[in-house]
């Protein structure tokens, strides 16, 4: 992983261009923002925590680049990122998610995140704890009193003391371990049980989500785990022995204070569909009070406020916001003042063209006739694309785009899928490892005429 901070402006744009095609003026903003994060942390004195991230507004159609723009951006930054629907919030006091709820997402991110690299850290010393573990489920005390009785000295003229032929024994298997010889082996471990499921609360209504949490974590540490044996292969035995080792070796006191640390400094909320919380200004009543009141609930969060998660309280005043949404209907200016004031960078995205559409086709790292050459060649079967039959596949799809609904670049999804489905059916039933399937404009036109010819696309569309 790429540490993104480390990265200048110009080499996080060069990244982002190998998975999304144009939108410079986006990602430009963006490149700036999150080396801007990377700078902060190097200033000196109390002006750090003067300088607030400058939130960005991103404004374009559907499928255009919005959410993989963000998304590739946490990546690349090797950040805690969490993407959320701005309509899917409600208002305090109404049915639905509360906006505080994204930043316990990010927080619970964080800890994946931390947790993952304190394992890899903890990997091998908990390897060793485990294969101890499953040598004592195999060689039980008794089976050395057994091999001793049977005469088994490990070679030597003398016998061997109950240490010295224990370890031998240890180290015998131990190397069979190693070999893979001993997988489907049986042996009964002991696992921690579960201290019980989580406490209902009766009258907890009023309580909000993290303070649940707080206390049901509490309650339940403060029942006695129960352990139980368990026989299992020696494979399995590794895997389950595995996640208990690296919990008992990581300090999850110090994963929670890293993470909540890394959450404010590095974290990316990434809010779709913001237009759909705008309101219409002059109309009172109706959904619109809802939406206003999402916006105002939302304001503090974006300004920086502190929030309770079951992980500790985390301020989000650092924390980098991007907002994104077609505004088609509304109007970035249909939002209240204070929350515009608070998306200060504000990019236009531009709608894709038909040479945006082939070079999507071709070009990124994950390129849609990419994906598709790997799910064939999984069944050991080569499909290739011709420069015209990506250019028609690209015609076909911004005309229906064109006719109908325009979705953008999840257009090409539709045609690929359209266009392929038939040859994934066939396979491997009739057509058999090693063949070779090459797609040209003909073939193209012939499967996908319909698609242009019929204006009444219903049946089409996903």
């Amino acid at each position: 992983m790429i540490e993104g901070g480390f990265l200048t402006p110009q080499q996080i744009v060069a990244e982002l261009d190998k998975y999304i095609v144009g939108q410079h003026d986006a990602k430009r903003n963006v490149a700036i923002a999150l080396r801007n994060r990377w700078r902060r942390m190097h200033v000196k004195g109390d002006m750090r925590n003067e300088i607030i991230p400058n939130n960005i507004l991103m404004i374009g159609a559907t499928g255009v680049g919005k959410t993989e723009i963000a998304r590739r951006l946490a990546k690349i930054a090797d950040a805690p990122f969490v993407k959320v629907e701005a309509s899917k919030f409600t208002e305090v006091g109404y049915v639905g998610r509360d906006v505080e709820s994204m930043v316990r997402d990010l927080v619970e991110q964080s800890v994946n995140m931390v947790k993952a690299k304190k394992k890899e850290e903890v990997k091998e010393k908990a390897n060793q704890a485990v294969e101890e573990i499953i040598l004592d489920a195999l060689i039980p005390p008794l089976k050395v009193q057994a091999a001793k009785a049977s005469g088994f000295t490990g070679g030597d003229e003398a016998p061997a003391s109950d240490a010295e032929l224990n370890e031998r024994t240890r180290n015998l298997f131990r190397e069979k371990i190693k070999n893979g010889e001993l997988e489907e082996r049986k042996i009964e471990i002991n696992m921690k049980g579960s201290s019980g499921s989580n406490v209902g609360m009766i009258g907890a209504g009023m309580m909000d989500e993290a303070s649940m949490m707080n206390l049901q974590e509490m309650l339940s540490g403060m029942m006695p785990k129960k352990s139980k044996k368990r026989k299992v292969t020696v494979a399995e035995a590794r895997r389950i022995l595995f996640e208990e080792e690296v919990s008992k070796l990581i300090d999850m006191d110090e994963v929670k204070e890293e993470a909540i640390r890394r959450a404010e400094d590095a974290g990316i909320i990434f809010i779709d569909e913001i237009d759909k919380i705008a309101s219409s200004h002059g109309k009172g009543g109706g959904p619109d009070v809802s939406r206003e009141g999402v916006q105002r609930d939302l304001l503090p969060i974006v300004e920086g406020s502190t929030v309770n998660t079951k992980h500790g309280v985390i301020k989000t005043d650092h924390v980098l916001f991007v907002a994104a949404g077609a505004f088609h209907v509304s109007k970035p200016s249909d939002l209240i003042p204070e929350l515009q004031g608070r998306f200060p960078i504000r990019v236009e995205l531009t709608n894709l063209t038909k040479d945006d559409f082939i070079h999507i086709l071709k070009d990124p790292r994950n390129a849609l006739t990419k994906q598709y050459q790997a799910l064939f060649e999984a069944e050991d079967v080569h499909i290739e694309f011709g420069e015209d039959a990506i250019e028609e596949i690209a015609n076909t799809a911004f005309a229906i785009n064109a006719e109908v609904e325009n979705i953008g670049a999840r257009r090409l999804h539709t045609v690929m899928s359209r266009l392929l489905n038939e040859f994934l059916f066939d396979v491997p039933d009739k057509i058999g490892a090693n063949a070779r399937i090459i797609i040209n404009a003909q073939m193209v036109k012939e499967r996908l005429g319909n698609l242009v010819k019929n204006r009444d696309l219903s049946e089409y569309i996903l």
